[in-house]
Parts: structure tokens; C-alpha cells; sequence
């Protein structure tokens, strides 16, 4: 029947049972299921993660321009990974770290969400940030 048609035979459910199979130019078929797969990737967005480095004796202002960035970023739509750098003997004093990465936390709870907790790795404490946005979107899927 599909040579009578000039077409092709295409199955289109091998899974089912019986398999389901349709009389379609197979042609254009691939090359519609192409173009929805490049639009579809055309929609994703590629989060990125931007990193904001401070030390455990920061001074106030200093400490507000780094909030300021980090909040430019998750308004952007990225993760911010918060790194605090220990030099020295400081290391003998997380609590410290910990203390700031909470206050930065904080004072971006409003957009964001913790993704990481503070956590020690090496001589740096780490915690990541995402925004509040995409969390949203994950819990309404």
C-alpha cells in the first residue's frame, strides 16, 4: 500500500502491542522532528555559576559590594557559589566563615535559596546559592 502512495512504512510505537506503524513521507518526518528538537533547545537556559570570594575579616562596606554583585547575579538568573577564603591561622575559626556565609544568606533570602550549606573544603568554605525563580519552576514540574 505505501509503494502504491510513493511513501514510506514507518513505525512509529515499536513498544506497543501490536506495533503501531504509519504511511508517511519519512523525509519531511525527520526533518520536522529536527526542527522541534532545535527549537526545544533553543528555549533552555544555561545557568551558569558566578562565584563570590571574600575572607572571614571583611569589613562592612566591602562585605555590602560583594552582597550587591551576588544579588546582580541571581537576579540574572545564575548560582552564586560564596566562597570564603581562610589564610594562615584563621582556618582555627570557621565559626567565623560560617557567621558571615549566614548573614550573606540572609540577606538574600528574598531571592534565593540555599542549595549548599557552608561546608569546608581545604583552606575555603563554600556554600551555593540559587535563585528563587528557578526553584519555583521546579516545584510547579
Amino acid at each position: 500500500m505505501a509503494l502504491e502512495k510513493e511513501m514510506d512504512l514507518v513505525e512509529v510505537a515499536p513498544s506497543a502491542k501490536p506495533p503501531v506503524c504509519r504511511l508517511m513521507d519519512y523525509g519531511k518526518f525527520k526533518f520536522e522532528q529536527s526542527k522541534r528538537e532545535k527549537e526545544a533547545r533553543k528555549k533552555q537556559k544555561i545557568i551558569s555559576v558566578k562565584e563570590v570570594k571574600m575572607r572571614p575579616n571583611i569589613e562592612e562596606h566591602d562585605f555590602q559590594v560583594k552582597a550587591k554583585n551576588a544579588r546582580k547575579f541571581l537576579s540574572a538568573g545564575d548560582k552564586v557559589k560564596v566562597t570564603i577564603m581562610f589564610r594562615g591561622r584563621e582556618i582555627t575559626h570557621p565559626e567565623i566563615g560560617e557567621k558571615l556565609s549566614i548573614k550573606l544568606t540572609e540577606q538574600l533570602a528574598d531571592i534565593s535559596t540555599v542549595e549548599k550549606a557552608p561546608k569546608i573544603e581545604g583552606r575555603n568554605m563554600v556554600t551555593i546559592l540559587m535563585p528563587k525563580i528557578e526553584t519555583e519552576k521546579k516545584e510547579d514540574v
